[in-house]
């Protein structure tokens, strides 16, 4: 009996079931790797990061992960639809391989999704960042990216407005992300809502050892109005 209770694909409500592998990538957060099923972040599904306005640390939250990635895995670290244009020497001085970096800019939301979807799919990136627009983007769509995610063994992040959280969703990790003020804006809070293999968690609050990410502003307003529409 104890065997099957023991079983990494059976969820035993009153604790946290990981898998034995450990396959996850490493968030660098070690109190927030505790509580991940994989131990990390999804190295092969979709990972939901909801928060009110792009910028508040969400990306912060995944540099850790990426920077490994880009100097161990030969594929591509893919942007789909920024919001902003990544300031290049900041990604590089947190370690980012920028010869890894891909930035994709779609004519509108349906090829976005569309290009989400193929670059997770192929096989020829090991991340994928995207923003989509809510307005078309529904439980299809989702259950679309998860399962690209799976078949391309990448991981996928979609940044989604907090509201969403309100909507299913077959991600299988769903993160969300507040501001935790602070002088040197090095803190970031954040609450687990959906994750495999246990209940939500408390909220957690994470201190950065660097200084905040700066963007280029072009066009910023009118990217978070598409990315926000119902």
């Amino acid at each position: 009996m104890s065997a099957v209770l023991d079983h990494p694909d059976l969820w035993r409500a009153r604790r946290l079931v990981r898998r034995r592998d450990r396959s996850g990538h490493p968030t660098g957060f070690p109190e927030l790797d505790a509580v991940l099923h994989d131990g990390g972040w999804p190295s092969a599904g979709l990972a939901e990061f909801l928060c009110d306005t792009p910028g508040v640390g969400e990306l912060r939250l995944l540099l850790p992960a990426l920077a490994r990635l880009s100097r161990s895995d030969a594929r591509w670290i893919a942007w789909v639809a920024p919001p902003f244009t990544p300031y290049a020497p900041a990604l590089a001085g947190f370690g980012i391989d920028l010869e890894r970096v891909l930035l994709i800019h779609p004519r509108d939301r349906r090829e976005a999704l569309w290009a989400t979807e193929q670059a997770l799919r192929s096989g020829a990136s090991s991340a994928v960042l995207a923003w989509l627009d809510e307005s078309g983007l529904g439980p299809t769509g989702i259950r679309r990216l998860q399962l690209a995610a799976k078949r391309g063994r990448a991981w996928a992040n979609l940044f989604r407005p907090a509201m969403a959280s309100a909507k299913p969703s077959m991600a299988e990790l769903r993160v969300l992300v507040d501001d935790e003020p602070s002088a040197r804006c090095d803190r970031i809070g954040l609450t687990v809502l959906k994750r495999r293999g246990g209940w939500a968690t408390s909220r957690l609050v994470l201190e950065f050892d660097q200084g905040p990410l700066r963007y280029e502003p072009a066009a910023l307003a009118e990217r978070i109005g598409s990315w926000r529409r119902e």
